[in-house]
């Protein structure tokens, strides 16, 4: 099994994260829980055209997580993502979660928190925001698709203020080369691959997309490839997509902006979750 160094994964993201630059979120802020006396929000992008028809009904809904190391990032890195999600008729939810310190000396166990609290809050608002409570996926980038797979199948990391008889389980898993693996061994963290999803691999995993690059320098093609196998043989199932050459978040510049998301459209679609 291929491991990555949490040091290494750690400096690489980011040193590229500290470089970017990231719009605003789109569509319309709610809180979703308070920490400390702050408050932290999430993006709601609901589809465009919305008759009373179809206000009525209940609609597939995906939080969509921002990568960044743990330490950078912002939610409107996703904002693309969310607008072809919303198109294609589901809701997009665009997440903003607490980050860790830049020279972290701690798992990011608050940014899985958050993320969970997020999925728990979509679903006890179900009602209210004409959610389908069992089709609510989540995914992202990075670290932020390490926080959207360890909230399918890692234990723990829960919030002690949640209402932990809702499920932050996702139903679907939108995965743009994430960290799947991050098997501390280094005086940072603790030598635990508990705290890693590969090492969670088993039947019930959501269905899960994994869109990644050949060439991507923080997470290794060979990992994700060796990810997807292992869920698929365990009866799960798991879609691939390494492009050649490509390097992480080449899916944020054309042509593969518009190549990812249609794949993103094609697997939500095979789950009932969007129109084509």
């Amino acid at each position: 099994m291929i491991r990555w160094c949490t040091l290494v994964l750690f400096s690489a993201i980011f040193s590229f994260a500290s470089a970017q630059t990231w719009d605003p979120p789109i569509g319309h802020r709610v809180t979703y829980k308070t920490v400390d006396g702050r408050d932290l929000g999430m993006w709601i992008v609901e589809p465009k055209d919305m008759g009373a028809q179809d206000y009525a009904a209940k609609r597939p809904a995906v939080l969509l997580v921002h990568g960044g190391g743990w330490v950078n990032g912002a939610a409107g890195v996703h904002n693309e993502q969310a607008k072809v999600i919303a198109k294609h008729g589901a809701v997009a939810v665009l997440l903003q979660y607490r980050l860790l310190p830049q020279n972290p000396h701690e798992e990011p166990r608050i940014c899985v928190e958050d993320t969970k609290s997020a999925m728990r809050w979509l679903r006890a608002h179900a009602a209210e925001l004409h959610l389908d409570s069992h089709k609510i996926a989540a995914g992202g980038s990075s670290a932020g698709g390490y926080n959207a797979a360890y909230a399918a199948v890692g234990p723990g990391w829960d919030d002690p203020h949640d209402d932990l008889r809702i499920s932050a389980r996702p139903d679907a898993l939108v995965l743009l080369n994430p960290a799947l693996d991050i098997h501390y061994s280094n005086a940072m963290f603790h030598n635990d691959q508990k705290l890693s999803p590969m090492s969670y691999i088993n039947k019930d995993v959501p269905p899960t997309l994994i869109l990644s690059g050949n060439n991507d320098e923080v997470i290794h093609a060979d990992l994700l490839r060796e990810y997807a196998q292992k869920l698929n043989a365990a009866g799960a199932r798991c879609e691939l997509h390494i492009y050649p050459g490509q390097v992480h978040t080449f899916y944020r510049k054309e042509p593969y902006l518009s190549e990812t998301n249609a794949q993103i459209v094609v697997f939500l679609h095979s789950l009932g979750f969007v129109t084509p």
